[in-house]
């Protein structure tokens, strides 16, 4: 029995760890959105075109608050606040979580630094196909670079936290490059 198992156990432990691709391609126009959304345990409406008359946004999409991947990618996120202001960013984070769960989240994991947002009916996660196939009722690990004209500059999809932050950062450095002349 253990060794018609274990290769299945294998198959899925390597295919939780491979990026897979985003669903929404870079050139590709981001859905527009409006959620309730918390920072620093203060809840406000965040809008997707509003953030963006203010510079790039790096959306993230993440399964579940205080889960251990998502503690670290918003500590890791918490930690490069500075760097995405300097590039005139704006982070926010999404999940399915209730908004008084996230009250508690933006302030323990996410340090009060970057809001996270209730997309609670899943209508974000699936407007840009951010939901975990194997587990529908979460959001996949995606994160996305849009450009203030709206546009998907990088789409980046992989359990794996550790990458999201370091990801994002070169593509919006790439992006401003491009764009500062």
């Amino acid at each position: 029995m253990l060794k018609r198992i274990f290769p299945a156990l294998c198959l899925l432990t390597v295919a939780l760890t491979l990026p897979a691709p985003a669903a929404l391609s870079t050139g590709a126009k981001a859905p527009n959105f409006t959620l309730q959304a918390t920072q620093g345990g203060n809840v406000f409406t965040f809008s997707l075109a509003d953030a963006l008359k203010k510079g790039p946004v790096v959306l993230y999409f993440y399964p579940a608050a205080f889960t251990t991947g998502c503690t670290l990618e918003a500590h890791e996120f918490a930690d490069a606040v500075d760097q995405y202001k300097a590039l005139g960013a704006t982070v926010i984070g999404v999940s399915h979580d209730p908004l008084d769960k996230l009250q508690k989240f933006s302030v323990s994991e996410c340090r009060s630094k970057f809001p996270v947002a209730a997309d609670v009916d899943q209508h974000v996660m699936k407007s840009y196909d951010a939901i975990l196939a194997s587990h529908p009722q979460y959001a996949n690990r995606t994160s996305y670079v849009i450009a203030p004209d709206g546009t998907i500059v990088y789409a980046y999809t992989s359990l794996d936290p550790s990458l999201h932050v370091a990801n994002t950062l070169n593509a919006l450095k790439a992006w401003t490059a491009d764009h500062s002349h």
